[in-house]
């Protein structure tokens, strides 16, 4: 917390992160722009955002982008506003489902969560058919080589997919990107949406960031914004405990 306060007394800073809430996803150049500053001095002030989570990157191929992580600020006001000021939590989910969209005409999520392992076990977590069976009811078929389909089949024994896609780019253990679409729609590259795997070590831990853009609208925003959750703690359970969590956690009622 010492580090999101000393991050957030900055007025520069505080300005990038204001360019991040307007359009989310952006890159040092484009931060760059209307701040009277060197590219030097911006890259050293998202250094410290960053070192504070209150931003992610992602790479996409020679590109490096910025998003909004707004976990800080939910904690600031968990600690020190919820006691007095409840419904004001609310707002910063619609500030960060905004901050997501505001990247292109289709809404986008971002998911990052940290695990305590190796690339390499993160990696085939999310890549090994028999794994995935174990903790997302689902099992991740394909060789994984650029240009290979792959299916996301059931374990029930019937052997159906309900989503299939084309491996876009596979770097193990440290990038993923594949599409997805629903079988029907397969040959309609227009319907297909796109997730990115990035893992990044960090000593004894890595950083999983998941981005699934090119959502089909709000419904399927909203669907994929309690899966993704459900389905990444699961993993994170798995390879850490070396069992998923007790009961399905997409399962859990709602609000």
């Amino acid at each position: 917390m010492d580090q999101v306060f000393k991050a957030l007394a900055d007025d520069t800073r505080r300005r990038l992160l204001d360019r991040l809430h307007e359009q989310n996803g952006q890159t040092l150049g484009e931060l760059c722009e209307r701040i009277a500053i060197t590219r030097q001095s911006v890259t050293q002030h998202l250094a410290v955002l960053e070192a504070a989570h209150l931003i992610s990157t992602v790479r996409r191929g020679r590109e490096k982008l910025h998003y909004l992580n707004p976990v800080p600020l939910h904690e600031i006001q968990e600690r020190w506003i919820d006691k007095f000021e409840r419904p004001r939590l609310r707002a910063l989910g619609d500030l960060k489902r905004r901050a997501e969209e505001a990247m292109s005409d289709k809404p986008s999520y971002v998911y990052v969560t940290y695990i305590a392992s190796t690339p390499e076990k993160v990696w085939d977590a999310l890549t090994d058919a028999d794994l995935t069976a174990l903790y997302w009811g689902h099992s991740n078929v394909s060789d994984w080589r650029p240009g290979s389909r792959w299916e996301h089949v059931r374990t029930d024994g019937s052997g159906i997919a309900d989503v299939v896609g084309t491996v876009v780019e596979s770097e193990r253990p440290t990038r993923l990107v594949t599409s997805w679409a629903a079988p029907e729609h397969e040959g309609e590259p227009d319907r297909h949406s796109r997730v990115t795997f990035d893992i990044q070590p960090h000593a004894d831990i890595v950083r999983l960031t998941v981005t699934h853009e090119d959502l089909d609208g709000e419904d399927e925003l909203r669907a994929i914004s309690a899966g993704w959750p459900a389905v990444l703690s699961n993993l994170k359970s798995l390879v850490e405990t070396g069992s998923p969590l007790p009961q399905e956690p997409w399962l859990v009622p709602g609000r």
